[in-house]
């Protein structure tokens, strides 16, 4: 999509697409390193689990349908035809909405199989009983598949090369301007009003959460009253709070033994349980450790590297920590991180930091302005998965003439990736709804 539109970034391959250190659903410890690329994929899990063979390849043949279909629907939003869906896409009907979960059961998928698979779920912030299976397909098919590369200066030079971009194509990018009130002229979008003074303008895509375009720019008697009811059910389930360490360390991967670029850490692979106990900042022990410098080398200065471990909390618990209890509290979490990956890897790296910078849900507030820190957005779960929300695009996306929320509350869900297609899909819509193809 980048290379669409002339974004110009550096992009570093990541080999393999995660390994994973924890237990299965027997309790026995698992350590698993799976890689990019369909057959390889299968080949590796034909290894750890043999007679898996035939189940990847159906899981990737469905998986090839489930695209097509999630291509279609994004295509004709609410003009799909269901004849064509019926016809074409028979098993995305069938299996789309069910929990990821579900699907797995009824394909009669070995356990060590689902265990294996069900990793991915803290991607996308939400256990595989309430994560559609169309959701999971999008997600894992594309990682899968096209690998994953990572910007070589981190998700910053995405941004320094719209703005680029940007300025090439005669646009403007003003900082350090905040937007505090959209301007209607009756129901249609007039203009806007920010720290530096008015814009005018006809159309407004407004990367913020829904709640906070509603709750502090809006007139509230501009708001159709199905917005506000949407909004109300979804900010009772905001996604995932994230908790992030960075580490700039006195030494090279090699010397330490890292050799792999991500690796999840968690006490077990059932997702519904790790989702649980990330509930409280002292019962989670779920983390995922990357190190930079695998996937791009010259990613820090010779001789060192840059490692960070990330997980996820809920608001209320942080909510709950006195402002005198506050950085004892990241402290400790951070630490618990870094004993809980020398203990399942052996690597220490405590004795190797310079630099040490965390990130509380608070922070990820302050900072992006995200309500209780959530950077996914909404939680992309049972009702108002992706599906749904496609299918909904006419009804959700012409609330006010001229606005356009975008971003992770959009109808693609968290993730950069997806963040960037929900933006790409809402200005088509936007220019499509006033002739403007």
């Amino acid at each position: 999509m980048m290379n669409d539109y002339g974004v110009k970034v550096n992009w570093c391959e990541v080999k393999d697409c995660f390994r994973v250190i924890t237990k299965d659903s027997e309790g026995k410890p698992m350590d698993v390193i799976m890689p990019t690329g369909r057959q390889a994929f299968i080949d590796s899990m034909e290894h750890y689990v043999p007679g898996s063979r035939k189940n990847a390849e159906e899981l990737f043949g469905l998986f090839d349908e489930m695209n097509e279909g999630i291509d279609y629907v994004s295509e004709a939003g609410t003009q799909a035809d269901t004849k064509i869906l019926m016809k074409k896409y028979p098993n995305m009907l069938r299996t789309g909405a069910y929990p990821t979960r579900t699907v797995f059961n009824a394909m009669k998928m070995p356990q060590k199989m689902q265990d294996i698979l069900e990793n991915y779920w803290s991607y996308l912030g939400v256990d595989l009983e309430h994560l559609a299976f169309i959701h999971y397909c999008s997600m894992v098919s594309s990682y899968v598949e096209n690998g994953a590369y990572i910007p070589a200066h981190t998700s910053h030079e995405i941004s320094v090369a719209m703005i680029e971009r940007i300025r090439e194509l005669g646009g403007d990018v003003w900082f350090n301007c905040r937007e505090e009130e959209i301007v209607f002229n009756g129901s249609k979008v007039c203009g806007v009003k920010t720290t530096m003074g008015e814009v005018a303008c006809d159309y407004v895509l407004a990367n913020i959460n829904p709640d906070i375009i509603y709750g502090k720019m809006v007139d509230k008697k501009l708001i159709p009253e199905r917005e506000k009811k949407l909004s109300n059910a979804r900010n009772q389930r905001y996604g995932a709070r994230m908790f992030t360490a960075y580490y700039g360390l006195d030494c090279t991967p090699e010397e330490l033994g890292i050799k792999d670029y991500s690796i999840f850490l968690s006490s077990s692979c059932d997702s519904v349980k790790e989702y649980k106990s990330m509930q409280n900042i002292d019962t989670n022990d779920y983390s995922i450790f990357l190190c930079y410098n695998i996937a791009n080398p010259e990613f820090s200065p010779k001789g060192t590297c840059v490692c960070s471990f990330t997980t996820f909390n809920s608001a209320e618990d942080w909510n709950n920590v006195k402002p005198e209890e506050y950085k004892d509290k990241k402290i400790k979490l951070a630490e618990k991180m870094m004993k809980n990956l020398k203990d399942k890897t052996g690597i220490d790296i405590k004795p190797h930091v310079e630099e040490a910078v965390t990130s509380s849900p608070l922070t990820f507030a302050r900072y992006l302005n995200v309500p209780e820190g959530s950077v996914y957005g909404y939680e992309t779960t049972d009702w108002d998965g992706i599906f749904a929300r496609s299918m909904s695009l006419d009804s959700d996306y012409p609330m006010m003439d001229g606005l356009y929320p975008i971003g992770t509350s959009g109808p693609r869900g968290d993730g950069y990736s997806s963040a960037y297609a929900c933006g790409k899909i809402v200005a088509d819509i936007a220019m499509s709804k006033e002739g403007n193809k």
